[in-house]
């Protein structure tokens, strides 16, 4: 039996939320030192990225990344200093909470059904094949 994932979302203000895909993006930044490039690991499109970035910096009273224009180096982005604490925070925060959902759903996990997904009408078809026959049907 393996423990249940935790997926969350921290909302500050309606208008300035933090999750895993912003904090996956932070990191790869930090790791590739480019915003396009990690959305192209990210297999995001760079419009995507660039509006996550705006919305985190427009979110916080302090950026949580500094582009970099042209010049020698081709330009890139950075985390700040502050960028790199609300990563920090969020893993901490998602650490605690998985050790958490595995302590409060340890009885409801081993009922977990991993071996077919089962469809609303109580079938085991993918959901890929429901989706391709719903759109069928509403033609």
């Amino acid at each position: 039996m393996t423990s249940p994932a935790i997926r969350f979302r921290v909302d500050f203000h309606d208008r300035c939320s933090v999750g895993i895909g912003k904090v996956r993006l932070l990191e790869e930044i930090e790791r590739t030192g480019s915003l396009s490039q990690a959305a192209r690991d990210m297999a995001m499109s760079y419009r995507r990225a660039w509006l996550l970035i705006h919305s985190l910096n427009a979110g916080f009273d302090a950026p949580v990344v500094r582009a970099t224009v042209g010049g020698r180096s081709g330009g890139g982005a950075k985390l700040t200093p502050f960028g790199r604490q609300l990563i920090v925070a969020y893993r901490k925060l998602e650490s605690r909470l998985t050790l958490l959902a595995a302590d409060y759903m340890r009885g409801i996990a081993a009922h977990a059904a991993r071996h077919r997904r089962v469809s609303v009408a109580g079938g085991t078809r993918p959901r890929k094949s429901i989706a391709r026959s719903l759109k069928r049907a509403s033609r």
